[in-house]
């Protein structure tokens, strides 16, 4: 039997109704999301966690998404959600950020963070400073306010002043906790070095401990279809020798383009710079065309197999994102873009 063309016709225009409508049908049920944070990653599992502190943990990441959501409702930019968010959790004693900063092997608090702007891949960072309430808004400053991307230690806080960017006495950052991990992991030291007869020398860094993870970190996308990303850390309990990980350096901890992905990255720095974590993750949704989750799985499994560990959260231009971990957990959450927010901690 032979069909009528204009039954033909029919047919075929019902069908690319049907897939249209599919289309867009798929296209609602996909989650857009617009904000994404971090709180560290790490040795989290829920046999050593009371319910005290993963409420607290809760309450936290939950006030930062708000703090960010908000922002982004209001109109305002990722750069101003990122900066709004990660303050949040650097004013939180709980996150290693911050007053929350854990201490060096002499004792200091010493603070990195960075930002970066997927519009103009404009960014700013600074490492090593002692006297900075909230080290985000610093490297903002550094990105906006300089013709700089980094600075560190005494120069960077002398900018800080003029900047107008607060500052606080170095006393604002001790916490009894932090002060105990200090003493925890200086005993550690001493007992190793008195089990150890061989007296052969030992890279520095190499001996993988928690106390290299806690960074805070947000990604965000505003209304406009910009894409900002922002770093901040207290660093590794025990640092000697002006340490700096991955959480100040653009390309390694944080990075963001509109034309891909904002990426805040958290873990073992000396394997996310090595690896380039963060822009490397971009580079293969440009270059190679993966999806957010690929490319997010792909560049944490080259860290465990350097034998680094750690986590990432990663948003795309689309409201895709990714939260992809090695370790046993990482305090993550995340807000659409009806305001629906969800919190986790653990692995499972």
């Amino acid at each position: 039997m032979i069909q009528h063309p204009v039954s033909r016709i029919c047919a075929l225009l019902l069908v690319l109704v049907v897939t249209a409508f599919s289309a867009a049908a798929q296209q609602t049920a996909e989650k857009k999301y617009v904000l994404v944070i971090h709180g560290g990653a790490g040795t989290i599992l829920k046999k050593n966690m009371t319910p005290e502190k993963e409420a607290a943990y809760k309450a936290g990441l939950e006030a930062s998404l708000k703090k960010g959501y908000a922002v982004l409702q209001a109109g305002g930019s990722s750069l101003d959600a990122v900066e709004a968010a990660i303050r949040v959790m650097e004013d939180d004693s709980l996150f290693n950020a911050g007053k929350g900063a854990v201490f060096t092997h002499d004792g200091r608090n010493e603070l990195d963070a960075s930002i970066m702007d997927g519009k103009t891949l404009g960014a700013g960072s600074v490492a090593g400073v002692r006297t900075i309430k909230n080290p985000i808004t610093l490297a903002r400053a550094v990105m906006e306010k300089s013709e700089h991307v980094m600075m560190a230690g005494r120069g960077a806080e002398q900018f800080a002043a003029q900047a107008g960017v607060e500052i606080v006495d170095t006393s604002y950052f001790r916490t009894e906790s932090r002060w105990q991990g200090l003493r925890k992991a200086l005993q550690q030291d001493s007992l190793k070095a008195r089990l150890d007869h061989s007296f052969a020398p030992r890279k520095a860094g190499t001996v993988n401990r928690d106390e290299k993870f806690g960074t805070v970190g947000c990604v965000a996308l505003d209304k406009n279809g910009n894409l900002a990303a922002g770093t901040s850390t207290g660093g590794m309990t025990n640092k000697k020798y002006g340490r700096i990980g991955d959480a100040p350096i653009i390309g390694a901890g944080t990075y963001a383009d509109n034309n891909t992905v904002a990426v805040s990255c958290t873990g073992w720095g000396e394997f996310f710079i090595r690896s380039v974590v963060a822009y490397d993750l971009s580079a293969l949704m440009h270059y190679k065309g993966l999806s957010v989750q690929d490319a997010g799985k792909t560049v944490i499994k080259k860290v465990g197999e350097l034998g680094g560990n750690g986590g990432l959260i990663a948003l795309d231009k689309n409201g895709r994102m990714a939260m992809p971990f090695n370790t046993e957990g990482m305090y993550r959450g995340t807000v659409t873009q009806d305001g629906k927010i969800e919190i986790l901690i653990y692995k499972d």
